[in-house]
């Protein structure tokens, strides 16, 4: 006779509802308790029927995760973080485990929409979305009303990096605050002339990340005073943006501008295989490319970018990321006609540094939108016969697993991806406690490395409260 529930509720001296709890992992349980249910349905032999069980019960054993493009580091550390929980609900064959299905959008806010309702049809236990939201109001009511339907329907829905949604559990990323700490360190070096690399024009992550970049500018009186958080400079010369994105930070007034500066010199992490950059040239010290014999005269005038060049070595898709527009002309704001959009992608990078180049040869460092695109402006800069950090300071974002590893070591903000994957999984399983309000921020942390120093031939360090 097939066991049954009752025999295992039975065996471990629980209800029949404490057992199917358990097994769904949908409702929190002493740990005493569920380790001996989970023992009795081992000593038992007790098979979960899965079709009927999800017939039955709201939700099945599916947790679906949302990524962008599942190939780019920063989504590949948070979904292995994810899917590395799932496997954490018991020992295998007794029940506690959740099958997590990686869903890749392409950053397509359509493909977004249909993989929540294939997960509400397949009954998911639970979704997680992660990255940063189109800013478009129809998309984001139409989200909106897909995790209403989801959630009324049993399923767990968590946000991480991206702005609140009713009836959702939300991580969010301190963007602002950390590309506000990263501009003072950079201005507390002596930077004044600071040319911004930002993300596609129409996400979130892109818009809170340049408003704490400009908050630390306006509070310096750099870039021209007034400038409005939000403001920004035309998007390439086609009109083209990409939809790939990362983290969002807060939604709505949650603040996260300021916060432990968590200033540190960082000689590396124990994060796992890393993918080393090395964006010197030959026989180059320090990083840059040398064609000057190593002498410490100015090489802005060397191999200077013509109108309309686009060169992106090593990429295949150079061609898809035309110069940026030509409007940063007179009677535009310094931080505007510094500032440029585009893809989270090196080539971006490549591309944008140039047009920064042309725009004002007189640069002294370069803020990417992320560790990727930084890789990206280090080429150009080689290319160019620039040395990094002495003739321009680069600095990154995210704190991806190559950039302790890059020569020299990039200057960046590290966003704790795993830890935030990780927290994500378990609030979509019910095993830790939701935040007060259901909304909790990830704080960002300065990491000081060796892409970034003072200005040549100096300037006068500024002093950040």
């Amino acid at each position: 006779m097939a066991v049954t529930l009752a025999d295992v509720a039975a065996r471990a001296q629980v209800s029949a509802a404490t057992v199917s709890r358990v097994l769904n992992g949908n409702y929190p349980v002493a740990e005493a308790t569920r380790a001996r249910v989970l023992r009795a349905v081992d000593e038992l032999e007790y098979v979960v029927n899965g079709p009927a069980s999800a017939l039955a019960a709201a939700t099945s054993d599916l947790v679906g995760v949302l990524v962008h493009d599942i190939a780019d580091p920063f989504f590949g550390v948070l979904a292995g973080a994810v899917q590395a929980e799932m496997g954490r609900g018991g020992e295998p064959g007794r029940g506690g485990e959740k099958l997590a299905v990686i869903c890749s959008t392409g950053g397509a806010p359509a493909r977004e929409l249909t993989y929540l309702t294939l997960l509400q049809r397949q009954r998911a236990a639970a979704v997680i979305i992660t990255g940063g939201a189109v800013e478009d109001p129809s998309h984001a009511a139409a989200v909106a009303a897909r995790v209403s339907r989801l959630t009324a329907a049993g399923t767990r829905v968590v946000l991480c990096g991206r702005p609140p949604v009713p009836d959702a559990v939300t991580l969010t990323f301190d963007n602002r605050g950390g590309a506000r700490r990263l501009t003072e360190h950079l201005l507390t070096l002596g930077h004044r002339r600071i040319g911004y690399i930002a993300g596609p024009a129409d996400r979130t992550t892109t818009r809170h990340r340049l408003e704490g970049h400009r908050a630390a500018l306006a509070a310096h009186g750099v870039g021209g005073h007034g400038i409005p958080a939000a403001r920004v400079a035309p998007v390439a010369a086609d009109g083209r943006t990409d939809d790939t994105d990362h983290t969002d930070g807060t939604g709505g007034g949650t603040g996260g501008d300021r916060g432990p500066e968590g200033f540190r010199g960082d000689g590396g992490r124990d994060r796992g295989d890393r993918a080393a950059e090395d964006v010197r040239g030959p026989g180059t010290p320090n990083g840059g490319n040398d064609r000057n014999g190593g002498d410490d005269r100015d090489r802005r005038g060397r191999n200077a970018p013509g109108d309309g060049e686009s060169r992106c070595d090593g990429c295949d898709r150079a061609a898809a990321h035309p110069a940026a527009s030509r409007s940063g002309g007179p009677g535009v704001p310094e931080a505007d006609r510094l500032t440029i959009f585009g893809p989270y992608e090196r080539c971006a990078g490549y591309d944008a540094t140039m047009e920064l180049l042309r725009r004002d040869p007189g640069i002294t460092a370069v803020m990417a939108a992320n560790d990727t695109v930084a890789l990206g402006v280090c080429a150009a800069l080689r290319d160019q016969g620039l040395r990094i950090p002495q003739d321009v300071s680069v600095v990154g974002f995210d704190d991806l697993p190559f950039s302790a590893d890059a020569v020299p070591a990039l200057t960046t903000v590290r966003l704790p991806l795993y830890e935030a994957g990780a927290r994500a999984g378990r609030l979509a399983l019910g095993r830790e406690p939701l935040p007060p309000g259901g909304v909790a921020m990830i704080r960002a942390e300065l990491m000081v490395r060796a892409s970034a120093a003072p200005p040549r031939p100096g300037g006068l360090p500024l002093t950040i409260d």
